[in-house]
């Protein structure tokens, strides 16, 4: 029985498995026969939805110029210009062409320096000037040099080549009225009142013909002035014009005033019109004190002799710039033995002056060479015979040798009579300003403080102070 029930039960499970297998034969055989005519059915619905994708796609993406959208699907992203500016000053040993090789070609450079030449030579280009550089995606744009403090020049790219010129600086002007007694220089005096040095000779260009600031300066003298400050960007960027200003020296007062004169070029007058301007400076040195003067006999400190010495010793540290007194041409620049270093100057059939002993000359001044009153010519020195660094200043007239201190220089011509009244209306509110300014008392009296040694020395102070507490610049 046992035996009977196992076979019985064996019977079952194969014909369950016969049974699977022919279910699956028939499943797979019905699947074979429906998949085509499913796919039939689907594939129009397939490509109706992906031509909706492909239109809702161009719908919502921007397509960069130069593509039709029929490429392989990938959507480049738009490209963005990067600017790129570069604000720095020129340093040492840079050229136009160092500054310029990252952008332009050495073929470009060599176009651009010749285009330029009639403008503002890029040779010119000098240490410690500002420059700009506009450069869009690595490509050239711009180029801004400041020539000075008044023009820069502007060099823009265009097409086929560059557009080169010379423009002001634009600057935001304020007016302020200052004024400061002396204590000890000018030089402190504009720094006690927190004003550049600058001001202090700007005073000494307005009143160098009248006042000899290494020598007649006395502490109690004052000063006022009308200035024009200029600001960048909200800093401080120097002076401008001075359109009045007096200065009170030992008692007397001298004021200027700004204006044009017959050629249009602008000049100081006093309140009635007359020049301030002479034929000569009353000295060659911004800031300086007398160490010897004018003699007929003097004790010479290396020759160790009496001799005379017609000329005028101004100590002043080396390098101090040495300005010609007057217009003229230069007869001689070079060394000459016991005298060093030297520029002489004819300034007319009258008059020669002689600058001795300089360090070094300025650029371009050579024989032949004419020369403005107030121009460099040279740096004070200690070259030949001379026991320290000071200019020995001589003048002749005639041929023969005279006292600078004691020539009067004839003065250059008024305001012309056809303008006399323009004048005066611009100077009124100028002197109602001045007259209005308060000088702060620092020091009543206006005595000669005591004179420092006349011998030579070496000349190192400070800029505008004068040994001994005398005033100066």
């Amino acid at each position: 029985m046992a035996r009977i029930h196992t076979n019985k039960r064996r019977r079952t499970v194969l014909l369950r498995k016969v049974q699977t297998q022919t279910y699956r034969a028939e499943t797979g055989r019905a699947r074979r026969r429906f998949l085509p005519l499913a796919l039939l059915f689907l594939l129009p619905l397939m490509l109706s939805y992906t031509a909706e994708t492909a239109s809702s796609g161009k719908k919502g993406r921007a397509v960069p110029d130069g593509h039709n959208g029929a490429s392989s699907g990938a959507v480049e992203p738009q490209h963005q210009a990067i600017p790129f500016v570069l604000q720095a000053t020129v340093k040492k040993g840079e050229t136009a062409s160092s500054l310029l090789s990252e952008w332009l070609s050495p073929k470009d450079i060599d176009r651009l320096d010749r285009q330029s030449r009639e403008v503002f030579s890029l040779r010119k280009i000098r240490e410690g000037r500002p420059y700009i550089i506009r450069t869009l995606d690595k490509a050239f744009l711009s180029f801004e040099y400041e020539i000075d403090c008044e023009e820069r020049l502007v060099i823009r790219a265009e097409e086929g080549g560059f557009a080169i010129s010379r423009e002001p600086i634009v600057y935001q002007v304020e007016t302020v009225l200052v004024s400061a007694m002396i204590r000890s220089s000018l030089f402190e005096a504009t720094k006690e009142i927190n004003e550049s040095p600058v001001l202090a000779l700007k005073l000494v260009d307005i009143f160098g013909w009248d006042v000899d600031f290494a020598l007649d300066v006395r502490a109690g003298d004052s000063f006022k002035a009308v200035v024009e400050k200029r600001y960048r960007n909200g800093d401080f960027a120097g002076y401008g014009s001075v359109p009045a200003a007096e200065f009170v020296n030992q008692g007397e007062t001298y004021q200027g005033f700004l204006f044009e004169n017959r050629e249009g070029h602008p000049e100081y007058y006093d309140a009635k019109g007359r020049s301030l301007r002479r034929t000569f400076l009353k000295t060659p040195l911004d800031y300086a004190r007398i160490s010897s003067g004018f003699s007929y006999n003097r004790f010479h400190p290396i020759k160790k002799e009496w001799c005379p010495h017609p000329a005028i010793d101004y100590a002043a540290p080396v390098g101090t710039p040495v300005r010609t007194v007057g217009d003229g041409s230069v007869l001689e620049a070079g060394y000459k033995n016991a005298s060093g270093k030297i520029v002489r100057i004819r300034h007319n059939s009258v008059y020669q002056t002689y600058y001795l002993h300089l360090s070094r000359f300025a650029k371009g001044i050579r024989k032949g060479k004419k020369v403005h009153q107030g121009q460099i010519i040279g740096y004070v020195g200690s070259t030949g015979m001379s026991t320290g660094p000071h200019l020995d200043f001589r003048m002749k007239k005639n041929g023969k040798y005279v006292n600078p201190r004691r020539v009067i220089a004839p003065a250059s011509p008024p305001v012309p009579r056809e303008r006399i009244e323009a004048f005066r209306e611009k100077v009124e509110p100028l002197l109602a300003q001045l007259d209005a300014a308060q000088i702060p008392i620092a020091m009543e009296t206006s005595e000669r403080l005591p004179e420092p040694d006349a011998e030579e020395h070496d000349g190192r102070q400070e800029p505008g102070a004068t040994p001994g507490g005398r005033g100066g610049l």
